[in-house]
């Protein structure tokens, strides 16, 4: 069956337990239709980029299923009909990543950065104050 990863933001004045209640109930809805989850995770109340639906904030919900397509379309027509779900992202996966995702880790246990190699030598920008003002 193929594998998906889905990202739903609620409702920022429900409750922990009610947002981590959305989690089973749309768990459940995927078992019933035939498919399996791998994982869940509740990432909490974060502040988004903008507003949707008059709410600066949502709680951020992650499942990891392994579930037909019809499966994933009745979860994801449940969830657009639920008031409490802002908004539902899935994506096709080819494989599951092992652990938790970036969100449930701690700064000091991810990787770094490192070089941006395409960025260069900014250090020498040179002069710009010998540039007429207009």
């Amino acid at each position: 069956m193929p594998l998906y990863e889905h990202v739903m933001i609620a409702r920022q004045d429900l409750s922990n337990a009610q947002a981590e209640g959305l989690i089973e109930h749309f768990s459940t809805v995927i078992s019933d239709n035939g498919g399996t989850i791998v994982g869940t995770e509740y990432w909490g109340v974060k502040t988004m980029a903008y507003k949707i639906n008059k709410n600066r904030k949502g709680h951020y919900m992650y499942l990891r299923t392994d579930a037909p397509s019809p499966a994933i379309m009745e979860m994801e027509r449940l969830a657009r009909l639920h008031d409490d779900v802002m908004r539902v992202l899935s994506i096709k996966v080819d494989a599951h990543e092992d652990g938790p995702t970036v969100q449930m880790q701690k700064r000091d246990e991810r990787s770094e950065r490192g070089d941006r190699g395409d960025r260069g030598d900014r250090g020498d920008r040179g002069d710009r104050g010998d540039r007429p003002r207009r």
